[in-house]
């Protein structure tokens, strides 16, 4: 049996049998010449060397799988990919309860089935707040950690090969729950959202949220302003004040490292208005700040260090120390690019933010619109529509620097998934190409933005 990870995490166990039928029914839908090559058969009993080859050939086959466009965004896959995370956390399809927050606290509890999908459960959600259809490709499910202090830690956004209910109880832990959250950056869609009665309240509620937990900056000033407009009830007024300030439609990480400027330097990072911005405490003590512009990011990838060995003897294998990086190539200066690593564990949720920013531009540039970014399925279900389908993967890209000490890959898309042997060590040697995913908000550098 294989492990597949998906954006980090477990999500199941499978064996090549399994894998084999998903092959031959992608190559029955959609012909031999748009499926890769699957790793064949053997006759024999494997020899170790023999498990680990192939163990590498079913993680090359299913990133390909993952990455074209077509097969990668296919019902057969992300059927494939929902029926063995069920199976495997032997979850049996029953109706359940399933309790999702909003920003102010509020519990929505939705009547779904255990084997219902992301958007599935997304619809649920909107359908109990009566929220419109045409607004639903606006927001989309979180899973967090509610920290001590009421805030919440964004783990990663959930996704269509996944099930809500499943993802969140099999992590046997009350501090993780699923919220719901806008999903754009662009704060102009704010006027879209803010048409209908349910938008505007769901967007209000998370704007104060936002600046109760300090993740949007106000002085004193704008704080008595933004009191008088609560009191009145003056919600997109509030909203409209609240768009001016700083870190404004921004999500706020923990605290965490880089090395940039220089190594070891502690930082918090917080996404938004397409860019990562940077409040980093020199080891001086000097706090300085400065953002990196995500269309001045040529590539990125997420890596994870692994062990040399197993640990010590009787040690807990979910203990071991497991370090999250996020490294991106920068274009500094016109002719300078230079690589910024983040070393935090929410690394992967880094990465799915940077990817994010890049679809929505994507979309904007070819004239599409987030109101078209889901359509109704004849069963009543939400389905994403062509227009975000065009969205096509980035190109991957060569590694340009072959001095990085030997890291083990984990998923560097927020589609991108890895599978590792069970009963065999991971190799550390496994970094590659796939890796690393380019950007195509990239190309459109010009002079003046430099």
């Amino acid at each position: 049996a294989y492990n597949i990870h998906v954006n980090g995490v477990l999500h199941c166990r499978v064996r090549y049998s399994q894998l084999l039928g998903l092959h031959e029914q992608l190559r029955k839908e959609y012909g031999a010449n748009v499926v890769p090559a699957f790793p064949p058969k053997k006759i024999f009993t494997l020899t170790p060397a023999e498990v680990e080859q192939r163990r590498e050939q079913l993680e090359k086959y299913m990133q390909a799988v993952r990455q074209d466009p077509t097969l990668g965004g296919s019902e057969t896959f992300n059927s494939f990919l929902r029926k063995a995370q069920q199976e495997t956390q032997q979850i049996p399809t029953e109706e359940v309860v399933l309790e999702v927050l909003l920003s102010n606290g509020q519990k929505i509890k939705v009547t779904i089935l255990t084997s219902d999908q992301t958007e599935d459960v997304l619809e649920a959600v909107a359908s109990k707040l009566d929220l419109p259809d045409d607004l639903v490709g606006y927001f989309s499910l979180f899973l967090v950690r509610q920290t001590k202090d009421g805030a919440f830690s964004f783990v990663r956004k959930l996704q269509e090969f996944e099930l809500p209910y499943v993802s969140v109880t099999s992590l046997h832990n009350p501090e993780f729950q699923i919220i719901l959250r806008k999903s754009y950056w662009d704060s102009a869609y704010d006027d879209d959202v803010m048409e209908h009665r349910v938008g505007l309240n769901l967007l209000y509620a998370q704007t104060v949220s936002d600046i109760e937990h300090g993740w949007i900056l106000v002085n004193k000033e704008q704080h008595r302003q933004l009191k008088s407009l609560q009191e009145k009830v003056s919600k997109k007024e509030f909203i409209r004040l609240a768009q001016t300030l700083k870190y404004y439609g921004y999500l706020k990480f923990d605290p965490c490292v880089t090395d940039f400027p220089e190594k070891g330097c502690h930082v918090v990072v917080s996404a938004g208005n397409n860019e990562l911005n940077f409040q980093v405490r020199l080891p001086s003590e000097q706090i300085k700040e400065g953002s990196f512009k995500v269309t001045r990011m040529r590539c990125w990838r997420v890596t994870s260090s692994v062990p040399m060995n197993n640990g010590p003897a009787g040690s807990s294998p979910g203990k071991s120390e497991v370090k999250l990086e996020l490294a991106f190539e920068y274009l500094m200066s016109k002719d300078r690019l230079q690589w910024v690593t983040i070393t935090s564990p929410q690394a992967i949720m880094l990465s799915i933010c940077l990817q994010s920013m890049v679809d929505e531009l994507m979309v904007k540039k070819s004239g599409g619109s987030i109101r078209k970014m889901f359509r109704r399925r004849v069963n009543g279900a939400l389905r994403r529509s062509d227009s975000q389908q065009a969205v096509k993967s980035p190109p991957l890209l060569d590694s340009p620097d072959a001095s990085w000490e030997p890291m083990a890959k984990l998923s560097s898309k927020l589609t991108s998934v890895s599978l590792r042997g069970i009963s065999h060590s991971s190799s550390a040697n496994d970094v590659g190409a796939n890796d690393f995913h380019g950007n195509y908000a990239f190309e459109g550098i010009g002079d003046e933005d430099l």
